[in-house]
């Protein structure tokens, strides 16, 4: 029996079922941004704005080539089926210039096309201002973020932010809708700096400085956005976050004013102690003891028996699960960080999970003196701030 041919498909059957599978694309593409999983999140930023319709651009031309290319398998698969009558093969096409040269044209179009916009992108994102409204100089330092902020020559310092609380190793406070140029520094491993609402990931190359800018939307004045370093580069990494708040230019000044009036109010420290570790915490951060803390035992003005806790840390771990301290008076905690490259800190929990104490981060190996403030009777949980999972308990009797 010969072979016979299904009729041909009409032009009104094809047009209607590209029209279907178009609206299903746009469909697809419209309800994507539903799924945080699938797309990303809306920009914070006017350069994350350019990275997002460019995902926008790239994710509807994949959907489309995913709709007709599995549309014309399903439907060659429907339309040329063997039918049980079927006996003998149908007549062979053997090449085919005209379909050859649309299905080489077509994907040339779409790459070059996907070039250009993706070009035209990356110089937007790269671009830099001439006359940045901020001037910051990010440092990644295993493993918490500080923020040097520098005037208008991008050369002197001015003051730094650093931990802000609360997992947060590090707090970057920006004016909504002016350019902000930051330069990237490490002095250890290769870290990254990631805020997933800006859209953007930038690497932090030691001996290297990476800059750009970005540009908070002025609708987003009061915002909060959680960073993170995207590079892993030990074992604390998982925790070292960051924050970025915006905020508007009058409460920017004055924020700005004060930051640098309280860096002039502290000034280090002149000479150092005449023995055992510094007297003001870590020398990393150059802190200042927490407000109305005692000077270290020993020190002129302190008091002559204030008590001394030991109290190390060694293998993401304290050497000790418990320790005691007098009630009522002021006691000193010495803390030796022994991981080196890594971050750790004592900080003191009160019983309703308010923090009582904290320490200022110690980069290992190293040392620093605790002034603790007077504490009631009771059970204190303590821990690293750095790794949660490094705990104790402090009795205050």
């Amino acid at each position: 029996m010969p072979f016979m041919r299904s009729k041909p498909t009409r032009p009104a059957t094809l047009v209607a079922s590209l029209a279907v599978g178009l609206g299903a694309t746009l469909a697809v593409a419209g309800c994507a941004s539903q799924f945080p999983e699938l797309y990303p999140p809306t920009a914070a930023t006017s350069q994350g704005a350019d990275v997002r319709t460019l995902y926008d651009i790239v994710f509807i031309l994949a959907v489309i080539i995913f709709v007709a290319v599995e549309g014309a398998i399903i439907f060659a698969v429907w339309r040329y089926r063997r039918k049980p009558t079927d006996t003998d093969l149908p007549p062979q096409t053997h090449g085919n210039n005209l379909v050859e040269i649309i299905w080489t044209i077509i994907p040339t179009v779409i790459v070059l096309y996907l070039f250009i916009v993706s070009w035209q992108t990356l110089n937007t994102v790269e671009a830099k201002s001439d006359h940045p409204g901020v001037r910051v100089a990010a440092v990644a330092k295993r493993f918490s973020w500080s923020f040097l902020y520098l005037a208008n020559d991008g050369k002197t310092p001015l003051f730094t932010t650093t931990a802000a609380g609360d997992g947060v190793f590090g707090t970057m406070v920006v004016p909504a809708g002016e350019a902000i140029d930051v330069k990237l520094v490490s002095p250890d491993v290769i870290h990254a700096f990631y805020v997933p609402k800006f859209l953007f990931k930038r690497d932090v190359v030691p001996g290297r400085t990476n800059e750009f800018d970005f540009t908070v939307d002025p609708g987003d004045v009061g915002q909060t956005f959680r960073g993170q370093c995207a590079e892993l580069c030990g074992s604390g990494h998982g925790g070292m976050t960051f924050e970025v708040k915006a905020v508007s230019r009058p409460d920017f000044d004055k924020w700005l004013q004060e930051q640098i009036a309280a860096a002039k109010a502290s000034p280090p420290p002149s000479g150092p102690p005449a023995s055992g570790p510094p007297a003001s915490g870590p020398p990393a951060s150059g802190a200042p003891p927490p407000s109305g803390a005692p000077p270290p035992s020993g020190a002129p003005g302190s008091p002559a028996a204030a008590a001394e806790v030991d109290l190390a840390a060694q293998n993401i771990a304290f050497d000790k699960s418990t320790i005691e301290a007098p009630a009522g008076v002021p006691f000193v905690i010495k803390f030796t960080n022994n991981d080196a490259a890594t971050q750790h800190n004592v900080e003191i929990k009160n019983p309703d999970g308010s923090v009582a104490f904290k320490g200022d981060l110690v980069t290992g190996v190293a040392s620093a003196t605790y002034n603790v403030p007077p504490l009631k009777s009771g059970s204190y949980p303590f821990q690293c701030t750095v790794h949660p999972t490094m705990t104790g308990t402090l009795t205050v009797k």
